[in-house]
C-alpha cells in the first residue's frame, strides 16, 4: 500500500521540522542569529484517471480525474532575516547593525565572510578582529596609547589618544548587503559566504541609502520567538504522531487481508 511509504515520508518531514525548530531554540541567545523554517512540497501524483480525458464518444470529459499523491518532501530551509532586539552591553568594541547589512570578515582561506555578530576585539597589534581573531574589513588598528574608542552610527571609528585634545579618525567600518540574504551559505561561527543565490555583495558606509546604521555598545540578539518555536514543536509532534498512526492503520488493514480465509 502507498500509505506505508507516504506515512514514512511524512514522519521524515516532521523529523526535519523538529530538527530545524530545535536548532532555533538552541540558538535563541546566539548573537545575530536568524531563525530558520522548514518548507515542504507535495511529491508527484499518480494519475489513475486524468482530468479532461474523454469519458464518451459524444465529447464529454472527466471534470476532476483521480490523482493519488505520493507524500511530502523538504523543499527548503528558509532563513528569516528580520531584525533582532538590540541589547545594551556598554562594551565600547561591541557594535550592533540596525537595519540591512553585514560586517565583512577576512577568513584565513582568503575568502570574505559576512556576519551580524558585532562582538569585536583587539588583537596583539590593535587590529579590530572577531572572537576567532579574524580581521574586520576594512582593516582598522587602534593605537596602543588610545584611552578610548568611539564608533558613531556611520561606522566611523575614533580614538582618544593620551595627550591629544582632538580625536583621531582611525577609519570607517563598511557594511555589505545582498539582494537575497536568505541565499547566503551558513558556515557556522555566525559566519556566511556569498553564493550565486545570494548575489554579489554590495558594500557601502553605514547610514547610506539601503544600509543600516551601527550602534556602539550594543549587540543584536537572535530573532527567535521562543513561544512560536514551542508551538511549532507541538504541531510537528502531533503531525508526526498522525503520520505514524497512518502506518499503524495500514498495517492493521494488511494484517486483516492476510488473515482472510
Amino acid at each position: 500500500m502507498r500509505s506505508l511509504d507516504i506515512g514514512a515520508l511524512g514522519m521524515q518531514a516532521q523529523s526535519t521540522n523538529v530538527d530545524v525548530t530545535s536548532h532555533n531554540i538552541a540558538n535563541m541567545t546566539t548573537t545575530g542569529y536568524k531563525r530558520q523554517r522548514a518548507e515542504f512540497q507535495d511529491l508527484l501524483y499518480q494519475d489513475l484517471r486524468r482530468a479532461g480525458s474523454p469519458s464518451s464518444d459524444t465529447g464529454t470529459i472527466v471534470p476532476t480525474g483521480v490523482q493519488v499523491g505520493l507524500g511530502v518532501k523538504t523543499a527548503a530551509i528558509g532563513r528569516y532575516m528580520g531584525q533582532g532586539t538590540l541589547t545594551l552591553t556598554e562594551n565600547e568594541l561591541d557594535i550592533a547593525i540596525q537595519g540591512r547589512g553585514y560586517l565583512q570578515i577576512d577568513l584565513p582561506s582568503g575568502e570574505t565572510a559576512y556576519t551580524r555578530d558585532g562582538t569585536l576585539k583587539l588583537d596583539a597589534n590593535g587590529a579590530l578582529v572577531t572572537k576567532d581573531g579574524y580581521a574586520v574589513q576594512p582593516g582598522i588598528t587602534v593605537p596602543s596609547n588610545a584611552t578610548s574608542v568611539t564608533i558613531n552610527t556611520n561606522g566611523e571609528v575614533y580614538a582618544e589618544i593620551d595627550g591629544q585634545v582632538a580625536l583621531s579618525n582611525l577609519g570607517q567600518i563598511q557594511l555589505a548587503t545582498f539582494i537575497n540574504p536568505a541565499g547566503l551559505d551558513a558556515l557556522g561561527d555566525n559566519l556566511f559566504l556569498e553564493t550565486e543565490a545570494s548575489g554579489q555583495a554590495n558594500t557601502g558606509a553605514p547610514g547610506d541609502v539601503g544600509y543600516g546604521t551601527v550602534q556602539q555598545g550594543y549587540l543584536e540578539s537572535s530573532n527567535v520567538n521562543v513561544v512560536q518555536e514551542i508551538t511549532n514543536l507541538i504541531k510537528a509532534q502531533r503531525a508526526y504522531e498522525m503520520n505514524s498512526k497512518s502506518i499503524s492503520t495500514t498495517d492493521e488493514m494488511m494484517s486483516a487481508v492476510s488473515n482472510l480465509r
